[in-house]
């Protein structure tokens, strides 16, 4: 995959690695001269020097080809129109902006652009923390209406069949690693000692789940 990635700041710099470390051709868009110091000696993907919403700048950054676009500058303003432009002007197929404002990208998601809020994800994440902390929260999809959970099974869950777990429309087990196996369960499977389920759960289920493993809550 041919990426761009506009701001090289903390989150655009460990994008710009991670998807370097993985294979894929990155280009970094970034008016900061010292932008290159940020991504390490062994990046290697290109550095366009520019500001990226500058139409030349992105033409020179491979736009017309690029598969994804990302805007991660400290700019709400600037990811927001760097991110229109690659979406209308040059139909990159996958764009994401990162906003600050939680209100202002819940606005454009509306209007169909994909936009992801550090602000509220970071918020969510702490309340999960604090108010379910036997359980671990690794992921939140859409706006937060689901989270994927993580927990080691209980001496309680131990030999019993994971429909005991589900809950239609509220709780899924959608994978057990098992001797460091990840396995898809079936209706007739049962969880053994040493299991890690990972469960799709409503997020306003939690507390429905931790009555089901008998978890105090908080």
């Amino acid at each position: 995959m041919k990426v761009i990635i506009m701001g090289c700041g903390r989150t655009g710099s460990q994008i710009s690695m991670l998807m370097d470390e993985h294979g894929h051709e990155v280009v970094v868009i970034d008016h900061d001269a010292n932008a290159e110091d940020r991504l390490g000696p062994g990046f290697k993907g290109r550095l366009v020097k520019g500001v990226g919403f500058d139409r030349l700048v992105l033409v020179d950054s491979g736009i017309e080809q690029a598969d994804a676009f990302v805007a991660s500058s400290q700019s709400d303003n600037a990811n927001i129109v760097a991110a229109r432009i690659a979406r209308n002007v040059f139909r990159v197929p996958r764009v994401v902006a990162r906003l600050y404002d939680p209100r202002r990208a819940e606005i454009y998601q509306r209007l169909g652009l994909i936009t992801i809020s550090s602000t509220t994800w970071g918020a969510e994440r702490i309340f999960q923390v604090l108010t379910h902390s036997d359980l671990d929260v690794r992921q939140t999809f859409g706006r937060g209406e689901v989270s994927l959970v993580y927990m080691e099974a209980t001496p309680t869950l131990v030999g019993k069949n994971i429909m005991q777990l589900n809950v239609p429309g509220e709780v899924l087990v959608v994978a057990i690693t098992r001797d460091d196996q990840a396995i898809l369960p079936i209706s007739g499977t049962e969880f053994r000692d040493g299991d890690i389920i990972h469960l799709a759960v409503l997020t306003a289920a939690m507390n429905r789940l931790e009555e089901l493993l008998g978890l105090e809550r908080r």
